[in-house]
């Protein structure tokens, strides 16, 4: 099997500038580029801060893996501002078979500790977006009412697109639209929203035992994870 190919550093100065209304990261003065050579650029002075100090932090070999922010927002970036409707609409999509509001029917433990875990995240839905999400037993799916759609749509309406991405990108990772607008609204920390996603995977682990190959998966998702939920606070911030 072939080795992947290194890239080596040949950068030595990495700094951050104002670039229209926004700020971008420049090696050696000249301004970094994503994968389709588009400038990365971002509105939050922090998060290009951020995005800065992953370059800087590079050795001799430029190493993808520890600069997931500087990932993030090359993604973002290159999907361009189409890329914002195809974001509320996946949103939407989630939204529309959310993990939180499909319950075990059995054993009882389980159905218990999703409701004791899962019910303040769709009470706190109601609340802050004024929609009401059905819950159901079972693996029957269950239509969610439009007024709860159409209210989670018109919220959808304001953030930028950046903030569109980094929301769809949880929900991927969650499973769940519910949990990853709670993290844009940093409503609980990142890692009790994560932990919430994992809620049956750790059910099954404690009665069955842990499977490394599925704890090293958990592992990676929870990086990335982490990685999203520091996009989106960086970019709350601008």
């Amino acid at each position: 099997m072939s080795q992947p190919v290194r890239i080596k550093r040949i950068y030595k100065d990495v700094a951050v500038k104002p670039l229209g209304e926004g700020y971008c990261v420049t090696l050696d003065g000249r301004e970094a580029r994503t994968l389709t050579r588009a400038v990365l650029a971002t509105p939050s002075e922090n998060l290009a801060v951020a995005g800065a100090a992953e370059w800087s932090a590079q050795g001799e070999f430029i190493d993808r893996q520890t600069m997931p922010l500087t990932a993030l927002l090359s993604a973002a970036i290159d999907a361009g501002e189409t890329g914002a409707a195809q974001w509320r609409a996946e949103i939407l999509t989630y939204l529309g078979s959310d993990l939180v509001c499909y319950r075990a029917e059995t054993p009882a433990a389980l159905t218990a500790r999703q409701s004791q875990v899962w019910d303040p995240y769709i009470d706190w839905l109601g609340e802050e977006f004024d929609a009401r999400l059905a819950v159901t037993q079972g693996v029957t799916a269950v239509p969610q009412p439009d007024e709860a759609i159409t209210q989670v749509a018109h919220v959808l309406a304001a953030p930028a697109a950046f903030m569109l991405f980094g929301i769809t990108t949880a929900a991927k990772i969650s499973g769940s639209a519910v949990l990853a607008l709670a993290l844009w609204k940093d409503a609980w920390p990142a890692g009790d929203i994560f932990t919430a996603s994992r809620l049956d995977e750790h059910f099954q682990e404690q009665r069955w035992g842990a499977d490394a190959e599925a704890k090293a998966r958990e592992q990676q998702l929870q990086r990335d994870f982490a990685a999203v939920a520091e996009f989106m606070r960086l970019m709350n911030e601008a």
